[in-house]
């Protein structure tokens, strides 16, 4: 009897630690370079486009978003209205809704700031790492989210910065192969849920309704949306066909 509970002492201490401030910013390392890749190429981008350090600073702290920072700066060079430029970002970003949906029920018992506070610094590498997590731990906690989040905005800030300053110095940052650390990183990512779901099978079925929407999809929608389109398809499907099993 002694040792059962003290297995289940250790097994409550071991989680405990895992679900901490520190253990989040540890399990945001691996996605650094992806956001050290794309946030410095994004400031070279917003000062070639014209931007000041200042704007690059408060565009990367307010805006927060790669792709939008990417289009902010191609349509200021290109002299687009505000209007423009805010409801094209709106539209590109819309997938944050279905990520904030994925993760709902995962902070449903927090408090209304704390969810505000989850959300506003949700971004695609940390719905990666949060749903892999998920998925094996069927939990996530309040402190481990927010060292996650907060590494991953710090050094997004960091990498922009560094564009702005170092960026036009670099006159070929392909050499590096920069450009393929964001999508090696997800390919990681995708990996590791696959193997902690065990569910191939549905898995391949997702992948090919998602492959099949995105080429159909292409006839009659823009590229941001057929995204999107894609995104709701698959899930929808894999959905049903989860429930049904």
């Amino acid at each position: 009897m002694k040792n059962r509970s003290s297995a289940l002492e250790e097994s409550g201490r071991e989680s405990t630690q895992e679900d901490t401030f520190r253990q989040g910013v540890k399990d945001c390392v691996p996605t650094l370079l992806g956001y050290w890749s794309i946030g410095f190429a994004a400031g070279v981008v917003e000062k070639t486009a014209g931007m000041s350090l200042a704007e690059i600073a408060l565009l990367s702290l307010l805006l927060y978003a790669g792709s939008g920072q990417f289009i902010a700066a191609g349509m200021i060079a290109a002299g687009q209205s505000v209007l423009a430029i805010v409801a094209t970002i709106f539209f590109v970003n819309l997938r944050h809704l279905l990520m904030s949906a994925a993760l709902a029920p995962y902070f449903s018992k927090f408090t209304w700031w704390q969810n505000v506070t989850i959300g506003s610094q949700l971004t695609d590498e940390t719905f990666g790492v949060a749903v892999n997590r998920g998925a094996v731990r069927k939990r996530l906690s309040y402190k481990w989210m927010l060292g996650l989040n907060l590494t991953a905005y710090l050094n997004w800030f960091a990498a922009n910065m560094a564009g702005g300053f170092l960026g036009e110095r670099i006159s070929d940052p392909e050499q590096f192969g920069l450009t393929f650390a964001l999508a090696a990183m997800f390919i990681g990512l995708l990996v590791l849920q696959l193997a902690a779901r065990r569910q191939l099978r549905l898995d391949l079925i997702v992948a090919v309704t998602a492959a099949a929407t995105v080429v159909g999809g292409s006839y009659v929608l823009n590229p941001n949306l057929n995204v999107l389109a894609a995104i709701l398809v698959a899930a929808t499907a894999g959905l049903v066909i989860e429930k049904w099993k």
